[in-house]
């Protein structure tokens, strides 16, 4: 999962991050909910989709709908549930942010278990 790095309490910001990625999650009885903050500070929220034909993590679903909204940039993303863990979305929003933007991993409770760079 990448080396964690302080979980100092959160940011106004990123608490709200963790409200909309809970209730992305919740919304549709997924695994994980995840929400994004881009550059100019907008947010997007998804959850975990998963369709014989699809299969998308929720916090690359919230990066996807950040770029498919003309965000060129992100500084924050949240991701939570019983196993908060999304490589593949850390990825994901490494190449739309940048290997340092911060990502919280959150239990389902909204407890920050983990802070990790993107590209780590």
């Amino acid at each position: 999962m990448g080396q964690a790095m302080s979980t100092e309490p959160l940011s106004a910001e990123d608490a709200k991050l963790v409200t909309l990625a809970r209730g992305a999650r919740g919304r549709v009885g997924a695994p994980r909910g995840a929400a994004v903050r881009d550059e100019t500070g907008r947010t997007y929220s998804a959850a975990d989709v998963a369709l014989p034909s699809l299969s998308v993590s929720a916090l690359q679903l919230a990066v996807a709908q950040a770029v498919a909204a003309g965000a060129r940039g992100a500084e924050a993303a949240v991701v939570i549930g019983d196993d908060p863990s999304d490589d593949a979305g850390r990825r994901a929003l490494a190449e739309l942010g940048g290997s340092d933007v911060i990502v919280h991993l959150c239990a389902s409770d909204g407890t920050v278990v983990a802070s990790l760079a993107a590209g780590a």
